[in-house]
């Protein structure tokens, strides 16, 4: 690649107002299709930020040795998920991809090796949430993946080499969940909002406290933080996401939190707004 194409690149996606960073708790893939008070959240945060020109997700559900961006013109909607109804198999996001902001990715995370990917499209853990928001689906998306094999202080660092996508009128959208154990689900409070086993409350009322107060370092060192945690995030994949989105945050911007919620007494539904 020569020094006109890395200028055009550059050039793609104009200088705008410096757009917030969201990370969203997407809970069960039914979200996509039923109306409660978290997709109502989701809308609600994308009405309150102006429309970006495209969107950078990091999602849970594209956990990979390595890490890779997607780089297709027109990504496929994934249906990543078993023994739900036909509906939400039929749902499509035909949003389009954009492999001008892939490249600029690529090289904004240089060195780390980054990867461009023609296979994979949107995932679950960035439709179902981005339907809501942005329902025409005229919005590009294109998806960063989780490389599984780095710590988490690893994934901190990297996010903020994506600063300058910000700047740009792109929204980064980490999605996952914070509370995230679906081994120890009370299927009877599923959709009980506010249920939550003892440890989950702990892990919810301790994370939103370093959250609000800017300790994120006892985010990064999560597994170092007690009993309640190793519940909460028994492993890191639906967490890491929120690690980027912490990664992103300037000293004085602030930090917000919305659908912030228990349900099902091992999930989290919390949600996060930088800027």
């Amino acid at each position: 690649m020569n020094l006109n194409d890395l200028q055009n690149i550059s050039n793609s996606f104009g200088n705008t107002q410096r757009m917030p960073v969201l990370f969203l708790g997407h809970g069960s893939p039914m979200n996509a299709i039923e109306e409660n008070q978290f997709v109502q959240g989701f809308r609600k945060a994308a009405q309150e930020i102006p429309k970006p020109n495209a969107i950078l997700c990091i999602s849970a559900h594209w956990y990979t040795q390595g890490t890779f961006v997607t780089a297709m013109e027109m990504p496929r909607t994934i249906h990543d998920f078993g023994g739900f109804p036909k509906a939400l198999f039929d749902v499509q996001y035909p949003a389009p991809g954009s492999p001008e902001l892939a490249r600029e990715t690529v090289d904004l995370l240089a060195p780390a090796l980054v990867e461009e990917d023609h296979n994979w499209g949107l995932d679950h853990g960035a439709w179902s949430v981005i339907k809501h928001m942005y329902p025409k689906a005229d919005i590009p998306v294109i998806q960063l993946s989780i490389d599984y094999t780095k710590p988490p202080q690893y994934h901190f660092d990297l996010a903020k080499r994506l600063n300058k996508l910000r700047e740009k009128g792109i929204l980064i959208i980490g999605s996952g969940n914070i509370v995230h154990n679906l081994r120890l689900i009370d299927w009877k409070n599923i959709d009980t909002v506010g249920a939550g086993w003892d440890w989950a409350v702990e892990a919810r009322e301790k994370t939103n406290n370093w959250l609000l107060d800017g300790n994120f370092k006892h985010m990064i060192d999560y597994q170092k933080q007690g009993t309640f945690l190793q519940y909460a995030v028994p492993t890191p994949d639906h967490y890491l996401p929120l690690i980027y989105t912490l990664g992103l945050k300037d000293q004085a911007e602030n930090l917000s939190l919305f659908n912030d919620e228990l349900i099902g007494g091992s999930l989290s539904m919390t949600s996060v707004r930088i800027g």
